[in-house]
């Protein structure tokens, strides 16, 4: 998994130094990894010999999102939410210090964005990230929060424990979380919590900031909410109450 990740997370293919350094591992063993790995189709390598990752993963990634039944649960209502506000919806759950995009419903105009389904951006300057922190036990939120690493993205991205604490607050307050161009400039969004099973989730409304100031994010709230609500109803019929703990 060290070695997947290391490749999934780089912008090119990695050469065998560059895994080496990235995975700590003995040459000899990380060679025999490597070479088992590309038997089974989980990596491929190039002319140049550089690793990148292999098809077999688009096929197991393709056959998860099929049958997730998260997924078949949220998207017929993140396609009739897009519908009502006409800007892009996502769906993502917390995984660790990331928010994992499951689904993804585009506007029908079209901004380039970071956001696909099956990335993953940090939870600390993403609505849906604050949303489902926000839902987590106090605990767990204890826990996690040492284990986060901030980078500044924008002039706007949380900084530190002591902002992101206070952001937490105001979504508990609220109800809802935004993004005010703290993760991408020029995007902002307003989301909301869903608990799916042990699983913290949110759901999201994005749009282009010149298109999508406080107040017009704000006059998405209630269809936001209700599309949450029927969201959380549907998952605890289908999978029961939980914990809300991070994964």
């Amino acid at each position: 998994m060290a070695i997947l990740d290391a490749v999934a997370r780089a912008p090119s293919p990695l050469r065998f130094s560059d895994l080496l350094a990235a995975t700590g591992e003995p040459r000899g063993t990380l060679h025999r990894r490597l070479r088992q790995m590309l038997d089974e189709g989980l990596l491929e390598t190039g002319r140049d010999g550089r690793y990148s990752l292999g098809l077999r993963l688009l096929h197991l990634a393709s056959l998860t999102w099929v049958r997730n039944d998260i997924r078949t649960v949220v998207r017929p209502h993140l396609e009739r939410l897009r519908e009502k506000v006409g800007e892009t919806v996502h769906f993502g759950v917390l995984t660790g210090t990331e928010i994992a995009y499951l689904d993804k419903v585009e506007a029908q105009q079209n901004v380039r964005m970071h956001s696909r389904v099956g990335a993953v951006s940090p939870v600390y300057c993403t609505g849906i990230g604050k949303a489902a922190l926000a839902l987590l036990d106090d605990g767990i939120l204890t826990e996690l929060l040492p284990k986060i690493s901030f980078r500044q993205f924008t002039q706007t991205t949380i900084s530190d424990r002591d902002q992101l604490l206070a952001a937490l607050r105001s979504v508990r307050q609220d109800g809802v979380a935004y993004d005010l161009e703290e993760h991408e400039p020029g995007i902002c969004c307003i989301a909301i919590g869903i608990s799916a099973g042990d699983r913290a989730c949110g759901i999201s409304i994005t749009a282009p900031a010149y298109r999508a100031d406080r107040s017009r994010l704000d006059s998405w709230r209630d269809d936001l909410a209700e599309t949450a609500r029927r969201i959380e109803f549907e998952l605890f019929a289908r999978l029961g109450p939980g914990s809300r703990a991070v994964i």
